[in-house]
């Protein structure tokens, strides 16, 4: 180097000289490329095979995680439609006393008192509500019992859910409704979640 103006041989410089490396392709027989080949397509066969049974396993798993959140919203449901705020007479009941109490010693008629009660308790009756969550929870067990991909009609039903869940949480006429609706949203929610990994 003192002799020399020149830098030090680097690695990759006298690595890339020809005749320094060289690479023979290997000469196969027919035979060899057979059983190779052979190897290949088993091994592939093989990892095929344990995909599609994780994703069976994946899929039975998560569908009985949906099952059990269909079943909870058809149970909140239930108690929904039982409960004595829900009743169309007990609504009816509030309103008109609440109307009476409002109108006191303004000279309104009953009969229009019990008309616009009616109209309240019709605005306020959660039932329609109550029938769409049922047959919501019908479609998803369809779904579910399906064997094609049913991921968008699932993502699209949640949101049905959803928005059934909204409705019954606004038109509840007492804090015990309001629960079930609150109830209902929160596992609407983690079934969405859930339904995201659908296909």
């Amino acid at each position: 180097r003192s002799r020399i103006d020149c830098e030090k041989p680097r690695a990759e410089g006298v690595l890339a000289l020809r005749g320094v490396i060289e690479h023979e392709e290997a000469v196969e027989d027919e035979e060899a490329r057979e059983a190779f080949a052979a190897a290949l397509v088993a091994s592939f066969r093989q990892a095929l095979s344990a995909l599609k049974d994780a994703r069976n396993a994946e899929g039975a798993a998560l569908s009985a995680v949906i099952a059990g959140q269909v079943a909870s919203i058809e149970g909140f449901a239930r108690e929904a439609r039982a409960s004595a705020g829900a009743a169309p007479d007990a609504i009816r009941a509030r309103i008109a006393g609440q109307l009476a109490d409002l109108l006191a010693g303004t000279g309104v008629p009953e009969d229009r008192l019990a008309q616009e009660a009616a109209l309240l308790a019709i605005k306020a009756d959660v039932r329609e509500e109550l029938d769409r969550l049922d047959a919501h929870v019908a479609a998803a067990r369809e779904l579910l019992a399906a064997s094609e991909p049913v991921g968008r009609r699932f993502d699209f039903l949640t949101q049905e859910f959803n928005r059934e869940a909204n409705t019954l949480c606004s038109k509840a006429p007492d804090m015990a409704l309001k629960r079930i609706g609150l109830d209902l949203k929160t596992v609407i929610d983690q079934m969405r979640e859930q339904v995201q990994n659908i296909e």
